[in-house]
């Protein structure tokens, strides 16, 4: 577990976005390359095309529960309602865990803030002022959590990767 943790942590430390950190640390467990994890989650950044609304870090969680749970048919009310509960329970604990689900609040920033596209550049001043770590570390270990629950020892040993 802790190995899918700390991979989470250092994709983010080497400059990908939040989302792409998590969902990049469990992509092989559901048949995706790198690549293909990084590009599928890389709008999802700085909550959502840093736009500040949903952390990209719990965008990330909630693009693995697709990828575990998802239905695959339109019609399929019943799949569709398993994948939310899940999407639902997994954002409630990243709430409780980190106190909000929206990357402002998460930043402390004010609501009026302009939101430009342009990333910031990472350097020591901007990992000390922003939580953006903590919370790809804590959805990781949600997502981690969540698999060891899971009847499939396949996913609790693939955590340990």
């Amino acid at each position: 577990m802790e190995d899918r943790i700390e991979k989470a942590v250092n994709l983010f430390k080497e400059g990908y976005n939040c989302s792409q950190s998590v969902v990049a640390a469990f992509a092989d467990l559901y048949g995706f390359t790198n690549e293909q994890a990084l590009k599928m989650s890389a709008s999802f950044g700085g909550g959502i095309g840093r736009m500040r609304q949903t952390c990209g870090a719990a965008c990330g969680l909630f693009l693995l529960a697709g990828l575990e749970t998802g239905s695959t048919e339109g019609k399929d009310r019943e799949g569709k309602e398993a994948n939310y509960k899940v999407v639902q329970q997994l954002a409630e604990e990243f709430r409780k865990r980190n106190g909000s689900l929206i990357c402002a609040e998460l930043l402390g920033l004010s609501k009026s803030a302009p939101t430009p596209a342009t990333p910031e550049e990472r350097t020591n001043e901007y990992y000390k002022k922003r939580p953006c770590v903590k919370m790809v570390e804590e959805a990781a270990s949600i997502w981690c959590e969540y698999l060891s629950t899971k009847s499939n020892e396949n996913y609790e040993n693939n955590c340990d990767e």
